[in-house]
């Protein structure tokens, strides 16, 4: 396709492997039978990806517990009571609390990768946690003998072996999900934490080549869970030319849930830099309702009056499932915005003679 389309990564799990999750956690069945139903969940999930028309795949992050906290699956040194990050809807979601180092991964996702590529002969796209989101874990006062420093460090070193994993695996892109950007700006105005934010991603995206950055890409968007968002109230001019500064050749950036898609498109236009490939949410998954493809396409023209076309791709504003649980959105739901998206970015294509 000359416009290039991706899922941004999550979508529902199937009701199989919802109860699966819940047994397993009350010790109810195995770990190989939870193994099984993540793979039938995971070939399935890539089958209709495929059905959908998608040209690159994902696993739907079917065997994740959370797009954030899929890393610390198996790590100890964790307390339960972290940040808590409040949604616009009354709901919370709470990070774990680093009590004790050294940090390390217990889970990389290339493990997720090499399993679904077993089940497609597409390219397939991995989604990571950026670490900016991993060092909300350390507590407000130094561990005494860890300090944060040392923890920082740590998390660079872990973060890029990560995506490395991913790309030597043979992963399409690689996806850092920055969520934690625009939310930075609602917990620190003055725009410090963000500035802190893009500096650890960059001291870990400045261990790669430029080839390898070009495979690598960012998303961000106001969060989505439950049908709700953490800061979409945050105004997008005060993220976006923060967010540009970092140095990854791709930027997947929310934009179909927007009141004033125009506005953000010319503060894009005007920050994104000329070897960066900018991918523009044009299906929102909280709405429940199914965008005709039709509306995609009128999206992307909107975008391409302030974007070079050959800089242009579309995507999803976010994943439709970023946490396990979250059910707010049904899965036939999920694909059929997808194959949505797919139709749509080729019907612009073809608009616009590319």
């Amino acid at each position: 396709m000359p416009i290039p389309t991706e899922p941004i990564g999550s979508v529902p799990r199937p009701p199989e492997l919802l109860s699966g999750l819940a047994a397993f956690a009350a010790g109810e069945i195995t770990r190989a039978e939870l193994d099984g139903l993540v793979e039938r969940a995971t070939a399935d999930t890539i089958r209709r990806f495929e059905d959908a028309g998608s040209t690159v795949v994902t696993d739907g992050e079917q065997a994740k517990p959370s797009f954030v906290t899929y890393p610390l699956d198996g790590f100890g040194g964790l307390a339960p009571d972290g940040p808590v990050i409040p949604f616009a809807d009354g709901h919370t979601r709470q990070l774990p609390r680093l009590v004790q180092g050294p940090f390390r991964y217990a889970t990389f996702a290339d493990e997720y990768l090499r399993a679904a590529v077993k089940h497609t002969a597409r390219p397939v796209k991995q989604a990571v946690i950026a670490p900016s989101a991993l060092s909300l874990l350390y507590p407000s006062e130094e561990l005494g003998d860890y300090p944060r420093e040392a923890f920082l460090n740590d998390l660079v070193e872990q973060s890029e072996q990560d995506i490395r994993r991913c790309l030597d695996a043979g992963a399409a892109s690689v996806q850092l999900d920055f969520t934690e950007g625009r939310l930075s700006l609602k917990l620190d105005p003055s725009k410090g934490l963000l500035q802190d934010f893009v500096a650890l991603n960059n001291r870990v995206l400045d261990r790669f080549t430029a080839d390898e950055r070009a495979r690598i890409g960012v998303h961000t968007c106001p969060g989505g869970d439950f049908d709700s968002t953490h800061s979409l109230d945050v105004d997008y001019a005060e993220l976006l030319p923060g967010l540009f500064e970092m140095r990854a050749g791709r930027f997947y950036v929310q934009l179909a849930g927007e009141a004033d898609r125009r506005r953000v498109l010319k503060v894009i236009s005007e920050h994104a830099r000329p070897d960066q490939t900018i991918f523009i949410g044009v299906i929102d998954p909280i709405d429940p309702r199914v965008e005709s493809a039709q509306e995609v396409r009128d999206r992307v023209l909107e975008a391409s009056e302030y974007l070079p076309v050959e800089r242009l791709g579309t995507c999803d504003d976010c994943g439709f499932s970023p946490f396990a649980d979250d059910t707010s959105t049904s899965r036939d739901t999920a694909f059929h915005k997808v194959a949505a998206r797919v139709e749509g970015t080729a019907l612009a294509a073809d608009a616009l003679g590319v």
